[in-house]
């Protein structure tokens, strides 16, 4: 933080972490880009297994690097009476414990809510876990994959012939910024009541949550929706279409743009007052012919000819990038959101956090080294080394 520069939304706020993987070190990461000191414990000579996930990033682990930028590293062996009370020291000075340990896990080491609390009513105690704390499920392994399964999410993604699962860890993510949702919120009431809180997140009650679309089609519609690639469900047009050197996705909404769309962008103004396509209804009950009579027209014009006139009239679209187009995406050169962040192999690139304050630029901090800040944070306990 510069001299003139206000005050992180977080500064003056200690969170210790008891992490792995995605889902947690996610939510910290995004406390830590808000100005959280974030105190990352890790196991001594191992720690977090994602650092091992793969060595993309000269070395170091993609996933690794994505999620813990900003936070200290602090090697600790739980198994011995002198690394839990080390962690219990270091978490009686803070206001955020947070830890995705097995189920029952954290409790068996002596860092459950309610003991942790007993001595420190203030502290905010978040457990985040796969399918929550009671449940047939309770024990169970649970991996974004499988997660995504049992909530339904894989039943409804990829194509008419096959099911996947996302390209990213949408389970895991869905958690993680529920994690830090609840964090916020449990702050802004402790500010007014000076009350902690204890805290349970789970994948699958994330990811479940997601589903509020299908599973209302499913409750009252009494029908499971149709995987449909990157078409959708419930919407016509709204999928991949072809054009004379490639494709491109067109999303209309309502029945408006369908207008704009046959009249503007096509040169078919009848389809707009046709009525077997003129609600959105309508053009569900008929998608294979409302799709055939949009891919007849688009592919008449190049990706770039049709992506200006679709523009021009309003009419939602997209290029459909692979990453490389998406790292040189003239959206995120122009508004400035790339910077340097270092690690211990020297500095990488990465993309300012979404969260955009007007007066102040969140902080990107070093991905640390594994055990980087033992010794000082140790000291600083008065521990001596």
């Amino acid at each position: 933080m510069t001299v003139d520069q206000p005050p992180l939304p977080l500064d003056g706020i200690t969170v210790v972490a008891l992490e792995q993987a995605v889902a947690a070190p996610l939510a910290t990461r995004h406390l830590a880009d808000m100005g959280a000191r974030v105190i990352k414990v890790e196991r001594v000579g191992e720690g977090d297994f994602a650092r091992d996930y793969d060595d993309a990033v000269h070395g170091l682990a993609s996933h690794f690097v994505w999620l813990n930028r900003g936070k200290e590293s602090l090697t600790l062996d739980l198994k011995s009476p002198s690394g839990r009370s080390t962690l219990r020291a270091l978490v009686d000075r803070s206001d955020v414990f947070l830890q995705n340990l097995a189920p029952g896990a954290a409790t068996r080491l002596g860092f459950g809510a309610q003991e942790l609390r007993a001595d420190h009513p203030g502290l905010i105690v978040v457990d985040m876990s796969g399918y929550g704390d009671a449940g047939p499920y309770r024990e169970r392994k649970a991996y974004d994959m499988l997660v995504q399964a049992e909530a339904g999410l894989i039943s409804v993604t990829g194509t008419a012939d096959e099911a996947a699962k996302t390209g990213i860890p949408t389970s895991d993510i869905a958690a993680g910024m529920y994690a830090v949702t609840s964090i916020l919120g449990a702050l802004v009431r402790r500010g007014t009541t000076g009350v902690g809180a204890a805290v349970a997140v789970s994948m699958f009650d994330a990811t479940v949550e997601w589903m509020g679309h299908p599973m209302y089609m499913r409750l009252y519609g009494d029908r499971q929706i149709a995987r449909s690639g990157v078409g959708h469900a419930a919407i016509v047009p709204y999928d991949r279409y072809p054009t004379a050197d490639g494709e491109i996705l067109i999303g209309v909404q309502n029945d408006r743009g369908w207008r704009a769309l046959v009249t503007e962008v096509l040169g078919r103004p009848e389809l707009a007052t046709d009525p077997r396509y003129a609600t959105n209804i309508e053009r569900v009950r008929r998608r294979a012919e409302v799709d055939a009579e949009v891919a007849s027209e688009t592919k008449r014009f190049s990706t770039a000819e049709l992506d200006e006139r679709l523009a021009a009239a309003g009419v939602p679209a997209a290029e459909i990038r692979e990453l490389d187009g998406v790292v040189a995406h003239p959206q995120l050169a122009q508004r400035d959101r790339w910077r340097e962040v270092d690690t211990e192999v020297g500095p990488i690139r990465a993309v300012l956090p979404p969260m955009t304050f007007a007066d102040v630029e969140m902080r990107m901090g070093p991905v640390p080294a594994l055990g980087e800040h033992t010794d000082a944070i140790l000291a600083e306990l008065g521990i001596e080394l």
